[in-house]
């Protein structure tokens, strides 16, 4: 068994150093080394071990003892406990970082599943072969509709299809037409199961009717190539993260990713000698090797040489700018995108990562493309998928139009 770490002045500098490289200013590293080294007293001063007290609740603990009650309330007692936790979780990075054993700073709650929903999750994966992705959107949808039968204190076993059709009318006020039949088929395989099992006498599945959905009903949401231009140009690089979204930005419009894909770049994925970058479609779940650009490769080398914080034992490339240095979230690059399009003055209320994969496919067909090739790049299964984006191909368009008679 392994001996309790004490952490000494070597480690304090080895922090220190870390600290500078993920672009942390000295006035706040002297902040955050003051409240460390008090953090440090207090454990010494009940023998506690530092490295076993550095999680969230261990804080939380330390700043009660330091407002103590004649501060209890104060405004500025409450700044100081939120400038002590965001100091002492830096700390804890930086020991992670640099190969420290330490406790997690939360514990995870993975809420707990009913027998009923465990149960259903395990005959979707034995006998449906469902991903983890579809499982959880079948929890939510098994869990909403047992909440529903609750709330009119109902069971299950006497559920109709009234209650079924109130349902799905109550979601339909919340959600979008595609979300509503999505968590219909859902609903259904939970309504199959119940029936299978026993646990439900009627077929309410089959009685089950989704709103009808053409996935081609309305065309992508396409930006024209100027706007794109126009968004990165309005990305300054010349602070953080800027780099990091200007890479970003330019490897959606450059190559039409999607951000599942960006997201899912390692280190190790970028070949500079070979001059590739491999990346998984999740469509297919097939790698495909793209040849790195000349901008493409300028943007990322910039990035990885000034920008991108110290974590060597995280291997995606892009990262969050502050600690905890953890992968960025699809959500991140939604919101940085539409920051950078209202500082190009375009209008960023619906503009996501998709808009820059569905402007590089019109711009594909519109240059005379062939459907089937920008299909394979962009990692659809069929053709059909991609014959969505002729319609706002407007170049092609205007070639095949008739003339209108006068």
């Amino acid at each position: 068994m392994n001996e309790p770490l004490t952490i000494n002045a070597d480690h304090e500098s080895a922090v220190l150093a870390f600290w500078r490289k993920g672009h942390l200013s000295s006035g706040t590293i002297v902040n955050y080394l003051h409240w460390v080294r008090r953090f440090r007293t207090y454990c010494d001063k009940r023998k506690l071990l530092d490295t076993e007290c550095l999680t969230a609740a261990g804080v939380r603990r330390f700043t009660r003892a330091y407002k103590g009650p004649r501060l209890s309330g104060r405004r500025s007692a409450r700044n100081s406990c939120n400038l002590a936790n965001n100091a002492l979780h830096a700390w804890a990075c930086a020991l992670t970082a640099m190969g420290v054993l330490l406790p997690p700073w939360r514990d995870k709650k993975v809420p707990a599943l009913s027998p009923l929903v465990k149960a259903y999750c395990d005959y979707r994966r034995t006998h449906n072969g469902v991903s983890e992705r579809t499982l959880v959107r079948d929890v939510d949808t098994a869990r909403g509709f047992l909440g529903h039968l609750r709330d009119g204190t109902k069971p299950i076993a006497r559920a109709t299809l009234t209650d079924v059709d109130a349902f799905v009318r109550k979601l339909a006020t919340r959600v979008c037409k595609r979300t509503v039949a999505d968590t219909c088929s859902s609903l259904r395989a939970f309504l199959r199961f119940m029936q299978m099992t026993g646990r439900l006498p009627a077929d309410l599945a089959s009685g089950l009717i989704a709103p009808r959905y053409r996935p081609d009903e309305r065309p992508p949401r396409t930006l024209p190539w100027r706007e794109v231009q126009q968004i990165l140009h309005s990305i300054s690089r010349s602070e953080a993260p800027g780099k990091r979204d200007y890479a970003i930005v330019l490897l959606l419009a450059t190559y039409g990713l999607g951000a599942a894909e960006v997201l899912a770049i390692r280190l190790q994925d970028l070949d500079w000698r070979a001059g590739v970058m491999r990346v998984r479609r999740p469509k297919t779940n097939m790698p495909i090797e793209l040849p790195l650009l000349p901008a493409v490769s300028k943007a990322l080398t910039a990035y990885l040489r000034w920008e991108r914080p110290p974590a060597r034992s995280v291997d995606s490339l892009f990262l969050r700018k502050n600690m905890p240095y953890e992968p960025i979230t699809s959500a991140a690059i939604r919101y940085r995108i539409r920051h950078y399009a209202r500082l190009a003055g375009i209008p960023a209320k619906v503009i996501g990562a998709h808009a820059f994969r569905h402007s590089h496919a019109s711009r594909q067909i519109d240059s005379g493309a062939n459907v089937k090739v920008v299909s394979d790049i962009l990692g659809h299964r069929s053709s059909s998928s991609t014959s969505v984006y002729v319609r706002v191909a407007l170049k092609r368009l205007r070639g095949v139009a008739l003339p209108v008679p006068r």
